[in-house]
């Protein structure tokens, strides 16, 4: 039996019955409808930053980011529509012209879903930073960030409460950083590591699995990140 407080909208040409206080994407869920998503995560507060998740909406001009909008009575929503897709495409590939995706699978599956060019933006700037390796815990690549804002609300209200990390700078210099840029050992990071677990890109990764990756032993990871001392890097 249908709640009071249900809504009946239609997506891509079929009816579902939710909960007014229920989000487009949750709808389309119900559904069996995929929208893809990147910065959204099911345990972060929702903040709509990414908008590959953005359908078009009967009666509403601009697109709305799935992720964010409520449903309402009679609302109908098409979560393929030739404007949706054209907009998730430019943004994967303005992403991938500035960003190292390369640790990215999803990102890399919705470019070949959406049929992304990567090459599109041939000229633009690459966004590129030295690793930080500062901790024995995990390293930060921001060099492959596409400030999705995750590991922020994790480190924040929505889960550790420490505010060990946060936006820094303005326009294409934003980033994700400490105050006034302190090593992670001297910030109130507690490296519990939930930052690292929702980054989607490899931006901030596990110093063990780093270190595994580029060839060291597992004599030679359990002695780099046992006392917070810097690793060498294997020469190439």
């Amino acid at each position: 039996m249908a709640d009071i407080n249900d809504v009946t909208v239609t997506i891509d040409g079929e009816a579902v019955a939710v909960s007014s206080e229920t989000t487009i994407l949750k709808a389309a869920e119900q559904l069996g409808r995929h929208i893809p998503t990147i910065c959204y995560h099911d345990h972060c507060t929702a903040n709509g930053l990414c908008r590959i998740c953005v359908v078009e909406v009967d009666g509403v001009r601009p697109l709305v980011p799935a992720c964010l909008s409520r449903v309402s009575q009679g609302m109908k929503v098409s979560t393929s529509s030739a404007r949706a897709e054209r907009s998730r495409r430019t943004i994967l590939e303005m992403l991938s012209s500035a960003v190292d995706l390369s640790q990215a699978p999803e990102i890399q599956k919705f470019m070949e879903e959406n049929q992304a060019d990567p090459g599109r933006f041939p000229g633009a700037e690459r966004r590129e930073y030295p690793v930080l390796d500062d901790n024995p815990m995990y390293i930060r690549d921001y060099s492959k960030c596409i400030l999705c804002w995750r590991c922020v609300q994790v480190c924040a209200e929505d889960a550790q409460f420490t505010y060990a990390i946060n936006f820094k700078g303005r326009g294409f210099d934003t980033g994700i950083g400490t105050f006034f840029d302190k090593p992670m050992p001297e910030t109130s990071c507690v490296f519990c590591g939930q930052c690292v677990g929702v980054c989607p890109t490899g931006a901030l990764k596990s110093k063990r699995e780093s270190l595994l990756e580029e060839g060291f032993s597992l004599d030679e990871i359990m002695q780099a990140t046992r006392g917070g001392k810097k690793r060498r890097r294997k020469s190439s």
